[in-house]
């Protein structure tokens, strides 16, 4: 069922004139829908309760977004709870839908408060939604009463009354009280003021560490290459395909190639280290340096 996303919506209006179902034709339409399929049911029962829909996106209006949105994630969540109701169950489908179309706009709310995720827990989602309001009761109480409540003691308090973790209201009470700042806004009022995107540090790779990192390899390149040219050509071939190849090869597939046994290989490629160690040892003072 699509639902108009004009500015002029007419959707609460037609919501207005549909059909009342009784209890016995509501049960014949959900039941239809289940056993049959039957999609003219489906839609039915669908236009029956969207007055229920958008009644209740009307109370989310003052989280700031557009009604017209609202109305259709609560026609989305009236969808999915006609899509999934079991009419054995014995409830009236308006008793289930109510959770399926507030979980649709407090989720669509919740995605469109800020860029930064505001919460995904079930704690952190009752306190979006409730905080506010026992903030007001409880400061409404203590003033009544002549008591005055720091900010500490008012989440303690707001803790406790929601039952849920202190870290959870300081959290949210952060992400309700600021606000989305653009990192493309401008640090000061004159022109040439820098943008705060600016202020952010490189994590990139910078030039000179590249130039060092480039010297660094070629460095290493050069010894390598000397370390293997005091290998015989059999030694040089078993070191590079044993460790200079991206899959190195295993000693049986080499040994076969080279008609030798696997423990022979092996003992070659021991021998070809030592002799490469000799050789890096003759450099010791300058790879030490290297590597400190």
């Amino acid at each position: 069922m699509a639902l108009d996303e004009s500015t002029e919506n007419p959707l609460p209006r037609r919501a207005m004139k549909a059909e009342l179902l009784d209890a016995e034709t509501e049960l014949a339409l959900a039941y239809a829908w289940r056993d049959e399929q039957d999609v003219q049911a489906l839609h039915r029962l669908i236009n029956a309760y969207m007055r229920l829909a958008v009644s209740m996106a009307s109370k989310f209006r003052r989280y700031g977004a557009p009604m017209n949105d609202l109305i259709q994630e609560a026609g989305l969540g009236l969808m999915k709870a006609a899509e999934k109701f079991d009419p054995d169950r014995g409830v009236q489908f308006s008793t289930y839908a109510v959770w399926w179309i507030k979980a649709s706009i407090q989720d669509y709310v919740m995605r469109n408060w800020s860029m930064v995720r505001t919460g995904s827990t079930s704690s952190q989602k009752s306190l979006f939604f409730n905080m506010r309001r026992v903030q007001a009761q409880l400061e409404r109480e203590a003033q009544s009463e002549g008591v005055e409540l720091d900010r500490h003691k008012l989440q303690q308090m707001i803790a406790e009354e929601i039952g849920v973790p202190l870290r959870d209201v300081e959290m949210m009470d952060g992400r309700l009280t600021g606000a989305d700042f653009s990192l493309n806004a401008v640090q000061s009022a004159d022109e040439d003021g820098r943008e705060w995107i600016d202020a952010l540090e490189d994590d990139s790779e910078q030039a000179a560490e590249r130039v060092q990192a480039d010297h660094d390899n070629r460095q290493l390149r050069e010894w390598l290459i000397t370390a293997l040219n005091g290998l015989n050509q059999r030694e040089r071939f078993i070191i590079r395909e044993r460790k200079l190849r991206e899959d190195g090869r295993t000693l049986e597939s080499l040994g076969n190639e080279l008609g030798l046994s696997k423990e022979r290989v092996r003992q070659l490629e021991a021998a070809a280290f030592q002799k490469m160690k000799k050789t890096l040892e003759g450099q010791s003072r300058e790879v030490q340096n290297f590597l400190a």
